[in-house]
């Protein structure tokens, strides 16, 4: 039986098989591309300070992942080696530029809160790490759902951070009061009772030390994940 017959009557490997579901599960907890791998800290320290703003840019973060890692996949057997991380930028940057016009489009006050970091997402560190080291050399089903395992990885993480650091900095969800109004003269609900934000977790280095504390706690509670001396 010649190499190519028994290629055509070897199974076909399920669409969602055990592989292919931890391409999407992994990242989320003992592969967390942000936890784990240490990328993305950046948009992690500047954007996490409303929920709002983590949110819209988890979006833009997956959609630009997601369809960078099938464009790169599809292009892999066509692209030069020598010239392939130049493809792999004029890709991202061409799909961060439909993420930014849209966001000025349809979220206007987002766009302008984001600023430069969505133009960042061009050097997300994670984006350009799935492309060389997972869309190149696979096919274009494993490397979306590679992708989405590791977009949604990153954006469960950034939105944690920014839930943390607004609830106890503004005392807000989505710029919504939840411990009652603190306009002074109006206090109402916990303000009434004497509580104060903590105006420190608006600073950059809490969202680091908020990270620090997840890292500890996913670390402490899967002893695989500590790393030997």
């Amino acid at each position: 039986m010649s190499t190519t017959e028994e290629k055509l009557k070897a199974p076909k490997e399920p669409l969602f098989s055990k592989k292919n579901k931890r391409l999407i599960t992994d990242p989320l907890s003992d592969n967390n591309p942000i936890t784990i791998q240490v990328l993305g800290i950046c948009s992690a320290l500047a954007i996490t300070v409303q929920v709002e703003q983590a949110f819209w840019m988890s979006i833009s973060v997956i959609f630009v992942m997601v369809f960078g890692n099938l464009i790169v996949s599809l292009l892999r057997n066509l692209i030069p080696s020598r010239v392939r991380i130049i493809v792999q930028l004029v890709i991202v940057a061409s799909l961060v530029i439909i993420v930014n016009e849209s966001l000025q489009a349809f979220v206007p006050d987002v766009s302008e809160k984001l600023s430069v970091f969505v133009g960042l997402i061009i050097t997300n560190c994670i984006i350009m790490g799935r492309f060389e080291a997972f869309a190149m050399s696979n096919k274009p089903f494993p490397s979306i759902l590679d992708a989405v395992g590791n977009a949604i990885g990153y954006a469960w993480i950034l939105v944690l951070v920014a839930l943390v650091r607004e609830v106890l900095g503004s005392g807000k969800i989505w710029g919504a009061n939840i411990f009652g109004n603190n306009l002074p003269g109006e206090e109402s609900g916990l303000y009434a009772l004497g509580y104060v934000n903590n105006n420190l977790m608006i600073l950059p280095p809490m969202a680091l030390i908020v990270v620090g504390v997840i890292i500890w706690v996913q670390r402490s509670m899967n002893k695989e994940l500590v790393e030997e001396n």
